[in-house]
This record gives structure tokens, sequence and C-alpha cells, in this order.
């Protein structure tokens, strides 16, 4: 593309092809994602530079965490004008505005916005969302709706980190008609270096899978940090059986803080087949609610999470004569065995994933943020070797929530049990499924 400068000069400026859609074609979302070197940030900084020229146009640059202008995008945008050697931008300290078209580049972190402080990006005609792998949910569900101007694009850049990156679930795993996604790699850039494409082939040789996600944008494989992989998961969700002699053991998870539930999961041996969510539950009521289930079920163990309020709640059971059944788990407490985890938390969320690797079939309870909630978690070890996981507090900030159906989900197994019990099976002359459905509409387990 060429720009006239003051009648005399003229300055060229040249995009890959790739990047063309950003300037000449019409979509809410234009999603561009890949590996290293795929010139993603050159391609977007020189698309919206040449836009600001053109029109006026209200831009607002935005990623998850800025502590200051230099965290932004900022600087590579000044270069860049500077590289072409344009004179009709001006830069603040904060800002960059085009003394000629009008155009205004603004610049914000998304962590600490919420719906009110954000409204300023109201008016915007194009927000770039980089780093967009880092973008959390509750980033992306306040930044969507605001950026709401007639014919507005949100352009994302981002090197895919995770197969459950929030802003890929949102945008780039199903696109619509008004969604561009874009695969942009180093071997699409006409501009790498050559020592990039040296690099690029080095770790190809070492390391596939490093290379696979470095240089062409493959999330990391679920092994390499998260302690469950949601093919697991998702082969667990197959309907299998319908029923289970086995122990019935439930997990409860109790509501720590205003937006969390109280959740209930129901687990018998092989077969999870119920979980119960409750909001704005006193401890009283929630006790009177496992009192029932105690009743109707029958259960051999009731697992119950002893933070925040489940100690009040272990108590009033433990006084109506459930201490039998009733056992309080702390998750920050002693593992079982303490040589292979850092603590209690570890330990389940491990025995649930080995669990669902079983070599016989298992079958849990179809539901998305349960399958989003066990495929949170990122594993680490400690400096014994000990398996330990990463905060409850990241999970939730990465989710948007609380993780508390898996939380309810893995507190059925802080005690082994000895599983005498057979399942009753789908298709296998058990039980019909038809016959499962109506037991399924009775309440029955």
């Amino acid at each position: 593309m060429s720009q006239k400068e003051k009648g005399k000069l003229t300055v060229e400026v040249k995009i890959p092809i790739k990047f063309r859609p950003l300037l000449k074609e019409k979509y809410r979302y234009k999603l561009y994602w890949g590996g290293r070197a795929g010139g993603k940030s050159f391609g977007f900084a020189d698309s919206l530079i040449i836009k600001a020229r053109m029109g006026k146009f209200f831009v607002a640059c935005v990623r998850e965490v800025q502590n200051s202008i230099k965290d932004s995008v900022y600087k590579l945008l000044k270069d860049r004008v500077e590289y072409y050697g344009f004179d009709d931008f001006k830069f603040y300290e904060d800002r960059i505005e085009n003394v000629i078209t009008g155009s205004k580049f603004v610049f914000k972190g998304l962590k600490d916005q919420n719906s009110q402080n954000i409204k300023s990006l109201e008016g915007v005609d194009i927000c770039w969302v980089e780093e967009g792998q880092s973008i959390s949910k509750k980033s992306w569900d306040i930044l969507n709706p605001t950026i709401r101007k007639k014919d507005s694009e949100i352009w994302i850049s981002m090197n895919r980190e995770e197969e459950n990156d929030p802003i890929w679930k949102a945008v780039g795993a199903n696109p619509d008609e008004k969604t561009l996604v874009v695969k942009v790699n180093y071997y699409d850039n006409p501009h790498c270096p050559e020592e990039m494409k040296y690099l690029a082939l080095k770790c190809k040789q070492v390391s596939l899978r490093d290379y696979e996600h470095i240089w062409l944008g493959a999330p990391m494989s679920a092994g390499d940090t998260k302690l469950i992989d949601s093919k697991d998961v998702c082969k667990a969700f197959e309907v299998k059986m319908c029923g289970s002699t086995s122990p019935l053991m439930v997990g409860v998870d109790v509501a720590r803080f205003g937006d969390d539930k109280s959740v209930l999961c129901y687990r018998a041996g092989r077969y999870c087949f119920k979980l119960e969510s409750f909001e704005k539950l006193s401890t009283v009521d929630l006790a009177n609610k496992l009192t029932n289930v105690i009743g109707e079920y029958k259960p051999a163990r009731v697992f119950l999470d002893l933070g925040n309020t489940g100690a009040g709640v272990y108590d009033i059971l433990k006084d109506r004569g459930f201490e039998k059944i009733v056992r309080g788990v702390n998750f920050g407490g002693k593992a079982i065995n303490e040589d292979r985890y850092f603590n209690k938390r570890a330990e389940m969320w491990d025995l649930a994933g080995q669990w669902l690797k079983s070599d016989l079939p298992v079958q849990l309870v179809k539901d998305d943020e349960l399958l989003d909630d066990l495929c949170s978690a990122n594993k680490m070890y400690d400096s014994n070797g000990r398996l330990q996981l990463e905060s409850k507090e990241k999970i939730k900030e990465r989710l948007g929530r609380s993780p508390d159906k898996a939380d309810a989900f893995v507190l059925t197994f802080a005690e082994p049990v000895y599983d005498v019990g057979n399942v009753k099976r789908v298709g296998l002359g058990a039980m019909s499924v038809e016959n499962l459905f109506r037991v399924r509409e009775k309440g029955g387990w």
C-alpha cells in the first residue's frame, strides 16, 4: 500500500497477504493465531497505522495486565510510525493521535477493569486484543459487550497456550459468519529473519512437540501442564451404564464466597451420576439438605469440605448423629500418601484423574462446567518432588469462577473405598437405553 507524503514522497508499506482482511474485509471478530515470528504484531500495527491515516478511527489496544504504558504496544506503534517516516502522528504519555484525521489510540489493561470504568471504550471502532491467550474469561465477558459501536471490530492476536484458553473457546473454536480466524506462522511471514527460520528448524530437530507449540502455535499438550486431560473427561461422559451397587460417596464443596456455589456430587464406584448446585445456602440450610440426602440415598460416606462455613455444617451434622457417615476434609491438610503429594487437595485431584484413566469403563455426569473445571488445574512439583496444584485463586481468575463442581467430584476420592459392587451397563442386556431414561426421570441412580 502506498501513501503520498506532502506531495513529493511516496512511502510503500508492505503487509503480508494474510493480513489483507484486516484492511479489506468486515468481520466482528478477526482472530489471528500461530507461533513465533509469524508477524502478527507487525501486521496488526501496520494495518492500524494505515487505517488511522485513511479516516478517523478510535482504536483501543488492550491486554490482560498493563502496569504501565511500557507493557502495551505503544512503543511498537511508535517505532513503526518512525520507521515509515510519518510525521502526522503525535505521541502523548498515554495515547497516540493523528493530527490530520483525528484518529486516536488508547491503551488499557483489563484485569482491574469492571463494567463501570471500562465504559470509556464504548465508542471504539477497533479494539486490538494483544496476547489473547492471556485474557481471562472475566475480562472477555466485560470487554466483548462494551465494544458495541455500529460496525466496530475486535482484532485478536494470540499464541495459543492451552486447549481451553477462554478467548479461543469464545471466538476461535466455533467461528460463525461474523468471525474470521486465520493461522499465521513464520513460513507465512515474508519478512521473517533467516535467524528465526534457523531456530525454528533447530527446535524441530530437537523436539517436535516443542516445535509444534512454539513455532506452529499448537496449544500445549494437556500432559505437559494439566493434571487432567480433556480427552479423558469427554470419554467418561459417554453413556455406558445406568446404575451401580457400589458404595455411594457424596462429595460436598461448600461455597466460600458470595459468587461461589455449594455443590454435591454423587459417585458409586465407577458411576458418577449426579451433580447438584445451590446458591446462597446458609449453614443450617445446607446441613438440612445433607440430612435429607443421607435419609434418601443412604450414602456410605459424605465427604464435606471444611473450608469457610463447611466446619459449621459438619458440626451440625455431627450433632445430629451422622459422625459415622460424614467426614470433614481439609484441602490444605496432609495427604494419606505424604511422600507423593504436597497436600490433600493434590492427592484427591490426582486420584480423580487416575479414575478417569481407568482401564475399566467409568461414567461421569455430563456437564460443560465440570469439563472446564477438571481441565483447569495446572500441576507442579515441590522441592521434594511431590505433586501439587496451582492455587484455587489462579484457577478462578482464569475460569472466571470457582471450580466448585470439580472440587465436589474430587472430594469423593478423599478416602480409599473397597469397590465390591457391580455396574448396570447399557446395551448389554442389563437395561435398555429407554429404561435408563425412565430411571433417571424417577430420580434413580
